[in-house]
């Protein structure tokens, strides 16, 4: 196992969501793997952290990573939080990924968590699984 395919695996995550239509319609281009300088967008997407756990066998190498998306809104309740939340799942659950180094075996949803910030914005962060192979 190696940490090899995570930036492959980041990549290829954040072009499949920036290229999504249903996503793209609520957000724009607001998705971020680091959070531009100055006012930051009313909504907005955001890669984050990632654990990653050998998987490899008697057939090859393999790693399964956990890694979060977040969505983050200054809008009153929920409700477009957890539609821009739908769109992030809808796009990544069993998308068809292509890496540049390995290749993407499975992608599933593992959880969410939904809270209300100090500032009275609102935070949905999303945990994806994914099962890749070094090739």
């Amino acid at each position: 196992m190696s940490y090899a395919i995570s930036a492959a695996l980041q990549a290829a995550v954040y072009q499949h969501l920036l290229a999504d239509p249903a996503l793209s319609a609520l957000i724009g281009s607001d998705l971020f793997d680091a959070l531009p300088s100055g006012t930051l967008p009313q909504t907005y997407v955001a890669l984050g952290p990632e654990e990653v756990e050998d998987r490899s066998d008697a057939t090859g190498a393999g790693a399964r990573h956990r890694f979060t998306v977040s969505v983050f809104s200054d809008t009153a309740g929920f409700a477009h939080a957890k539609s821009v939340a739908a769109a992030v799942c809808d796009a990544l659950s069993d998308a068809p990924l292509l890496l540049s180094r390995g290749r993407l075996v499975g992608l599933w949803f593992d959880r969410a968590a939904a809270q209300r910030l100090s500032g009275g914005g609102r935070s949905i962060v999303l945990r994806f699984s994914a099962r890749v192979e070094d090739s």
